[in-house]
């Protein structure tokens, strides 16, 4: 039984929803400490993130057992703030990754969960807690939500402003959601201003060849494309790159050098701008090879042979029908690669 019965509640004890803070009915029984208001809210944060945290929440709700002396007290609060430090950064990319697949409404209670633990770790006013404030707002632009993700990013905006040692990434992070939010809002101004503001500290961060780079580029050139200023749109695409394994190379990389969010931010980007180069650069037919043999090497390393066979084809036939014997010769190696092994841990390096 999950119900919870309001007289059995210690007096002065209020039982908050997850997902919304109302308060709560409802309570998980494989834990006994995360409370909601209905089972929509239970099954929506079961979904997105309590199924796979559920049991790291108990020694972290429940009350600290009675320590002998003082250091030993000091090391069970390192204990205990490690593993919120570990579920914030748990929490945050499993939200990431369901943003890039565009499963917004999974995204909000695995970034509240993030939001929550940067609270009790860093402060209510912590420039920490601005990577949340802002994947909460792309979730909520995602859909549909303008108003709730203003209201986030002017948390953001305020918690930067106060901040005397923001640093580079998240100034990229807040003007591309920014940034979002003016293509959202149709002030293309506003958003190229913006993104290009992304693009700058994502440089300064990260570099200019990183995935995290690559982002602004691509939704800047999404402007220019919808703006119908094609040139434009075609050489910031070309500056959309992601890490490009090398599966001929004597050294071969057992995997793609991304975590399981940027994996997939690199997968929605690139195909996104593949759909846009087949329909629109048809002149363009090398650019064209070069994102579907880069889509082919991710897939293989992300031990996802049928997909990684499909681009694979898909760019050997686009090198016949140019006559590019030399492309034909790679793409031909790439795909004896997948086709030998289903993964390349397997290879003797």
């Amino acid at each position: 039984m999950d119900i919870i019965y309001p007289l059995a509640v210690p007096k002065g004890r209020r039982l908050c929803c997850e997902v919304c803070e109302a308060p709560a009915e409802r309570v998980c029984t494989a834990c006994t400490v995360t409370y909601y208001c209905s089972p929509m809210h239970q099954r929506a944060d079961w979904v997105s993130i309590h199924e796979k945290i559920c049991q790291l929440l108990i020694p972290l709700r429940t009350s600290m057992p009675f320590f002998n002396s003082e250091e030993e007290r000091q090391h069970g609060l390192q204990q205990l703030q490690q593993r919120q430090k570990h579920l914030i950064e748990f929490c945050y990319t499993v939200a990431q990754k369901y943003l890039f697949e565009g499963k917004y409404e999974d995204a909000v209670p695995a970034a509240l969960h993030s939001l929550r633990f940067r609270r009790n770790v860093y402060g209510l006013s912590s420039v920490e807690l601005v990577p949340a404030y802002l994947l909460l707002a792309e979730a909520s632009l995602g859909m549909g939500r303008i108003v709730q993700a203003e209201e986030y990013l002017s948390q953001a905006q305020w918690t930067v402003l106060k901040s005397t040692n923001c640093s580079n990434a998240t100034h990229s992070l807040l003007h591309r959601n920014l940034g979002l939010l003016y293509i959202a809002k149709k002030n293309y101004d506003e958003a190229r201003f913006h993104l290009a503001n992304d693009i700058y500290f994502a440089s300064c961060a990260f570099g200019t060849e990183d995935i995290r780079t690559s982002g602004g580029y691509f939704h800047l050139a999404n402007i220019f494309y919808g703006l119908g200023k094609l040139e434009l749109a075609d050489t910031l695409y070309t500056k959309v790159r992601a890490q490009k394994p090398d599966l001929l190379g004597k050294r071969l990389v057992n995997d793609t050098g991304l975590d399981e969010a940027q994996d997939a931010e690199a997968i929605g980007i690139l195909t996104s701008v593949l759909s846009i180069r087949e329909s629109t650069f048809a002149k363009t037919p090398k650019k064209t090879i070069l994102v579907l043999k880069i889509l082919a090497m991710l897939y293989y390393l992300m031990m996802n042979s049928s997909k990684a066979k499909e681009y694979g084809t898909r760019a050997l036939k686009l090198a016949q029908e140019q006559l590019d014997d030399l492309e034909q010769k790679i793409v031909q190696d790439i795909l004896n690669v997948i086709s030998a092994e289903d993964h390349p841990a397997d290879r003797d390096l």
